[in-house]
């Protein structure tokens, strides 16, 4: 996620987690929740992996990017619905993050999906290693951590599909700048897309701005709109 302006991200910094009485994480700093409240894995298949059109886009070293790492609930779920499709690797990951969550938040946030624990628990040991770059199977994955704003424009890479999984418009609109996400597009693989849950007027002009053709689709647990979008 991006900071704020008059509180821009540091290194070494990690988010500061508050809790729902459900078990939720929510950002203290943006006051909204990391993944939806009517089920985080749930969302994640019908906005972020449906909403890109995988797996029937996989192909040995499709790439994704995702702006806003948060629990690396989205990251887990890819990966495993990459292994059970037998796609040949690698799979290619890059993620922007501007605040890690520490890792005991991480435990504790994706404790409520204890089925996912055995199978990501290479993932999770290497987004809580804080390093830079790590493997898992089939795997290869890129922490970019710091101002989106800042360090999507160095970034050498093209995606094929992207999370805009940033928090609410309203709430972080430096991750929703026009400016941002005219880098996304410059940052995407002829025909590449993207998925979001948000459905905000000002975003799906931003995105046509930058050259995506977009679409409002059915979004989740009764939200009424979901954005996608294809380059070109």
């Amino acid at each position: 996620m991006a900071g704020e302006p008059d509180d821009p991200p540091r290194p070494g910094r990690t988010a500061d987690v508050a809790w729902t009485a459900g078990g939720v994480p929510v950002s203290a700093r943006f006051g909204d929740p990391y993944f939806s409240l009517h089920g985080g894995l749930e969302e994640t298949r019908h906005v972020f992996l449906a909403g890109n059109g995988l797996p029937g886009r996989f192909r040995p070293g499709f790439h994704v990017a995702e702006l806003g790492v948060g629990t690396g609930l989205n990251l887990i779920a890819l990966w495993l619905m990459w292994r059970a499709s037998g796609t040949p690797g690698p799979l290619r990951y890059t993620g922007f993050e501007a605040f890690p969550m520490a890792p005991a938040d991480r435990a504790r946030a994706l404790a409520a999906f204890p089925g996912l624990a055995a199978a990501a628990a290479e993932v999770v040991a290497g987004l809580d290693s804080g390093v830079a770059r790590f493997a898992a199977e089939g795997l290869i994955a890129e922490i970019v951590t710091g101002d989106a704003r800042a360090t999507l424009p160095e970034w050498e890479g093209r995606a094929d599909a992207w999370f805009l999984d940033g928090f609410a418009p309203a709430k972080n609109p430096e991750l929703w700048e026009p400016g941002l996400l005219a880098q996304v597009a410059a940052h995407t693989a002829p025909g590449g897309s993207l998925a979001s849950y948000s459905a905000a007027g000002r975003v799906r002009r931003a995105l046509q701005a930058a050259g995506f053709r977009v679409e409002r689709r059915p979004g989740f647990a009764g939200k009424r709109h979901m954005t996608t979008g294809i380059l070109g």
